[in-house]
């Protein structure tokens, strides 16, 4: 049995949106192309997973391809015109596109099951996928896109913008038929992964080293933000992995922002020391209770 676009993304056939999304933006994070450069088997991969997201993420497909199945992926395709089809098929033996009906002969165009109509038609949407770095996701950017027949086409990359979010360019799609007006652009992001940090919703984490001595005593350190150096203030004797928050430091979106969370990461010092050695032997009477209590498999 071929494989169904639930399982091209790991889901199953009644997951809601949400999961479906979350499901094709792991799936791309991991299988994109500039993750896995000169991987064939990584981009073709990219392309299933992109093809099934495009119609499971859309209700109207969804729900043709779940009643009709690989048919609704026929361009054109019309379910209207196939649910009559397969009415007509089951009341009648098909011979051919020409039968007689109690009220004499019946004409059947089955060009128009998949949208070939005589009447004037909407061309089809194109669809691409653009790269972008985590700064241009937060930021905004633009980009220029060359497509055929259509020449040179700007388009904008929203603030806060993430792997998965969508923009349409109205009428820079395919050509309409018989007169019928064209499809839209529709591009897709695909946000690179950072090598410092990780986005979760409107909120950044950032891992940063601190000293032995600004980590006991506290301090007030410079952290990096895309807008420049942002002061924070350690309190004294914070542990590794204690999480500080920048407000409003995060990823817009509208008229909200999210945070920056800053977790510690504690680096004792490289060099031997005697008298630095000597100083920390003393060290385990300032401990209130024992570090490893209540630590048992």
């Amino acid at each position: 049995m071929a494989e169904s676009l639930y399982d091209t993304l790991g889901v199953k056939k009644d997951a809601t949106s949400d999961a479906i999304r979350t499901a094709y933006r792991k799936l791309a994070r991991k299988h994109h192309p500039d993750v896995n450069p000169g991987d064939k088997k990584a981009e073709e991969t990219f392309k299933k997973i992109s093809a099934a997201y495009e119609v499971l993420a859309d209700d109207k497909k969804r729900a043709a391809y779940d009643e009709f199945g690989d048919e609704a992926l026929h361009g054109g395709f019309d379910p209207g015109k196939a649910r009559e089809y397969k009415k007509w098929q089951s009341t009648r033996q098909q011979r051919s596109s020409r039968f007689s009906g109690d009220d004499g002969p019946i004409e059947f165009d089955f060009g128009e099951m998949f949208g070939r109509r005589r009447g004037p038609q909407r061309g089809q949407d194109l669809h691409a996928t653009i790269a972008i770095d985590l700064r241009q996701a937060i930021e905004g950017a633009e980009f220029s896109a060359d497509i055929p027949g259509q020449g040179t086409v700007r388009v904008r990359i929203p603030k806060g913008a993430d792997t998965g979010s969508t923009m349409r360019v109205p009428a820079k799609g395919s050509p309409g038929v018989n007169g019928g007006p064209p499809g839209d652009l529709v591009i897709e992001t695909a946000v690179r992964p950072h090598p410092h940090l990780r986005r979760d919703g409107l909120d950044l984490y950032l891992t940063l080293p601190v000293t032995l001595d600004e980590a006991y005593l506290g301090a007030t350190i410079d952290v990096p933000t895309f807008e420049g150096l942002v002061a924070l203030k350690i309190p004294p004797r914070s542990q590794s992995h204690a999480k500080l928050r920048l407000r409003g430091k995060g990823v817009p979106k509208k008229e909200t922002r999210g945070d920056l969370i800053v977790e510690l990461d504690v680096r004792m010092p490289d060099q031997a020391d005697d008298a630095f050695a000597e100083a920390l032997r003393g060290a385990a009477r300032l401990y209130s209770k024992p570090v490893r209590e209540g630590v048992q498999l």
